[in-house]
């Protein structure tokens, strides 16, 4: 599992590109995000998430969003 400061460092970078594929603010994607079944998944070890890119994990959300 990542620290705190490398996980809080993710997300960071995660919102970031969440906000310019949805063209959106960054508080309203940080909202989009933390909402997300993604993010749940994420900060559950077990299922390694973590471990991929962030692009991948923005296509998860917008997936997500998506269906």
């Amino acid at each position: 599992m990542l620290s705190d400061l490398l996980m809080w460092n993710k997300i960071g970078r995660i919102v970031t590109l969440l906000s310019d594929r949805l063209n959106i603010t960054p508080e309203l994607a940080l909202d989009v995000f933390y909402t997300s079944k993604t993010n749940e998944l994420l900060h559950d070890p077990t299922t390694l998430l973590y471990t991929f890119s962030d692009l991948y994990i923005v296509d998860d959300v917008v997936r997500e969003l998506q269906s």
